[in-house]
């Protein structure tokens, strides 16, 4: 793990099909937006042999060549797959995006990963939404290393970044988190910062000079021992506090010295169970240099300290009709299961997913079956057919190497699923099983749009399924109240991104519209209406009158209609006529254009024809009565309710609680949690928290989140409505 005697035996080159679990690694970089996650890739490919000192691969692009809008963004959207191969093990690398926007391409990593590395800058605090996915990991007992980056800034400080992990990561045991090596540094420059040139290895205590573009090993002087002595003490300490063997710490306390293979073995097996997490340093290369710092290291880590897919447990399985069904975890010769962990579309070859192999072993033209993932609410449906598989690759940049096959514990790219989406299962055709899904976080941000032109609105419906296909992080909405077409999604970068891929990928262009809220109407009062329709054109005529009176009821009542007509003033076979008509009128509204809701209409009296009167008729004298009574009466304009509950730290409730009131919110009750977070509960006016999602992440700096549910429509104050009135009369 960079601190063993004989370490770094060579790099292996890029990585081909894996034969065996326990020759596979699959880590997903973690860490925020500008921490250094996509260089780290590149440096641990570099030094793996997989690309050139230019950073290219031997078949054109780069391990970086991942989607036009990240290369115009400057920013990673999505997540990537790098397979190498160092020491005989096939590394699958899964780098994710790191803003907070792009939550589901983490949550997609954390699930094709067996282990996790958290890239933190040197420069930079740990944020809050780093500490949430680190929380995340520790749940389910996912191993974690810390990987310090940006050590090149004059700013840096690897010393003090270290204890700011220990202090954000350690939770109640500090030492845990714990460096396994110090940065070696050159002489110092005019302003004073000295550069990192290598690094000092803690167990071994020995010097890895990086300064020459090639790793060296070499002895410390007499004057550098002293300054490794407290570090490594404190090192051994750790990883004898994690040691499954219960005398070590005796006889470490007794003066016994331990001997390196011993410690080596014992952090290894601490890392894998998830009790330890090592602090790594980590530089680019220099110009011409064949490794970055710390990258030999980092390698030996995970392909030594790392769990195999062997170690982890499956995620529960059933069969598609609901059975539990027990399997042997990382079997490649048990049923298949596999399991679409990011899909995407390729203009040439169509649809591609990247799966993980849970179980058995996929190989390219077979037929698979492919089960749905529930998330049919989001617009995703859910699926239960079978398909035929096109070839098996391993991605590197946009680049596509063929697998023959690819066993229970790999990853790999497989085309031709027309069907899959996201989340999906693949199994035996003649033995389908479904997958647990992951959690997914629920987008609430709207986005309204609009066809741009006639030629996009033909193409936006398709458009619209092969980009939700892609994203289960994305909710499709066709809202039958206000008639608009809405994609919920993360955040503004989120929305960003769809809006793109629409127009780049797709061809549709389209246009963002105010999205409106699902208002309703109701009467205040009591109102009295009578409807007349009569009319004479020769031949038949029409005839029909209505005598109607409404109450307002409780929210939720509905439309309520009761027939007290008497001595056949409205002949019987008209009174379903004119039931129909009032609530056809109450559909349309009657204001401002919004559905009428919970009223008791009551039909008193009214009159008929012997020639004239007809079902149409009626109809039309029940929706005249309806807008009649409206018009003498005073009408309330009702608006949705959410209940939303905010999980915020404690630094942050009373800001939250402010901007909630501030929103016409009720907080209805809090809750203290042991994790230093506050559970806030509130009924918030659904009009008021549109863009709730963003301003709640500003305010608390990405460390809140929060849930919305509707709970009623109420009525509107009547300044708001008024002027909701208005912006209405101007879209007009």
């Amino acid at each position: 793990m960079g601190d063993k005697a004989n370490a770094h035996p060579g790099a292996a080159g890029r990585a081909t099909a894996a034969d065996h679990p326990a020759s596979i690694r699959n880590v997903v970089l973690v860490g925020h937006s500008g921490s250094g996650k996509t260089t780290l890739v590149e440096a641990l490919a570099l030094t793996a042999g997989a690309v050139n000192r230019a950073g290219r691969v031997e078949d054109g692009g780069t391990v970086s060549d991942y989607d036009d809008i990240e290369h115009r963004q400057q920013r990673s959207v999505q997540l990537s797959l790098v397979p190498v191969e160092w020491d005989g093990i096939k590394v699958n690398i899964i780098d994710t995006p790191g803003y907070a926007d792009f939550v589901g391409e983490l949550r997609a990593g954390l699930r094709a990963a067996d282990a996790a590395l958290f890239v933190v800058s040197a420069s930079d605090e740990v944020d809050g939404s780093t500490r949430m996915v680190w929380e995340e990991c520790a749940a389910v007992g996912m191993p974690r290393a810390i990987v310090v980056t940006h050590l090149e800034s004059a700013r840096a400080g690897f010393e003090e970044m270290t204890q700011i992990c220990a202090q954000a990561f350690g939770g109640d045991d500090p030492d845990a988190v714990l460096p396994l090596h110090l940065p070696l540094h050159g002489p110092q420059a005019p302003d004073g910062h000295a550069p990192v040139t290598g690094l000092t290895g803690l167990l071994s205590q020995k010097l890895f000079d990086y300064a020459s573009g090639e790793r060296k090993e070499s002895e410390p002087g007499p004057e550098q021992l002293p300054g490794i002595e407290e570090a490594r003490n404190r090192l051994i300490e750790g990883i004898i506090a994690e040691s499954e063997d219960e005398t070590l710490m005796d006889r470490y306390l007794g003066g016994e010295k331990i001997d390196i293979k011993t410690l080596v073995q014992d952090l290894e097996r601490a890392v894998a169970r998830g009790a330890f997490f090592p602090v790594l340093a980590a530089a680019p290369a220099a110009e011409g240099a064949r490794q970055g710092i710390g990258t030999v290291e980092l390698l030996e880590l995970i392909t030594g300290g790392f769990p195999t897919p062997l170690e982890r447990e499956a995620p529960a399985v059933t069969t598609v009709d609901g059975r539990a069904r027990e399997l042997t975890p990382c079997d490649p010769g048990g049923p298949l299961v596999a399991e679409v962990v990011k899909t995407t579309s390729d203009p040439y070859v169509g649809r591609v997913s990247l799966v993980r192999v849970f179980s058995g072993t996929l190989r390219p033209d077979e037929t698979v079956h492919v089960s749905g993932h529930g998330l049919a609410d989001r617009g995703h449906e859910d699926h239960d057919v079978d398909e035929r598989i096109g070839a098996l690759s391993a991605p590197f940049g946009k680049q596509q190497r063929l697998l023959t096959q690819a066993i229970a514990g790999d990853l790999a790219c497989v085309a031709k699923l027309s069907r899959a989406e996201t989340g999906d299962t693949l199994s035996a055709k003649d033995d389908p099983l479904l997958m647990e899904p992951w959690q997914m976080p629920d987008p609430l941000l709207p986005l309204a749009i609009q066809a741009h032109s006639k030629a996009d609105e033909d193409k936006l419906s398709q458009g619209l399924g092969r980009l939700v296909a892609e994203d289960p992080t994305m909710r499709l909405e066709q809202n039958q109240d206000t008639h608009q077409v809405v994609l919920w999604c993360l955040g503004e970068a989120h929305a960003d991104v769809a809006l793109e891929r629409l127009r780049s990928r797709y061809g549709v262009q389209v246009d963002v519209v105010p999205y409106r809220v699902s208002l309703r109407e109701t009467f205040a009062d009591r109102a009295a209406g009578r409807g007349r329709h009569v009319k004479q054109s020769g031949g038949h005529g029409q005839f029909a009158i209505c005598e109607i009176e409404i109450e307002p009821l409780p929210g939720g009542s509905g439309i309520e209609f009761v027939d007290k007509v008497v001595g056949g003033a409205v002949p019987r076979q008209f009174i379903p006529s004119v039931e129909k008509g009032i609530r056809t009128q109450a559909a349309r509204g009657i204001a401002a254009g919004h559905p009428l809701v919970d009223i008791r209409v009551t039909l008193l009296d009214g009159k008929a024809h012997s020639v004239d009167s007809s079902d149409a008729a009626f109809q039309t004298a029940g929706a005249l009565a309806l807008r009649e009574a409206a018009a003498g009466a005073k009408i309330h304009l009702l608006e949705p309710v959410a209940e939303v509950t905010v999980l915020v730290g404690d630094d942050y409730v009373g800001a939250v609680m402010s901007d909630l009131s501030g929103r016409r919110g009720r907080v209805v009750g809090t809750e203290q949690l042991s994790t230093g977070r506050t559970l806030v509960r509130a009924e918030v006016p659904e009009i008021e928290i549109g863009r709730y999602a963003v301003d709640l992440r500003s305010l608390s700096h990405g460390t809140a989140r929060f849930d919305r549910s509707y709970v009623r429509h109420e009525p509107m104050p009547q300044q708001v409505a008024d002027r909701v009135r208005e912006q209405t009369v101007d879209v007009a």
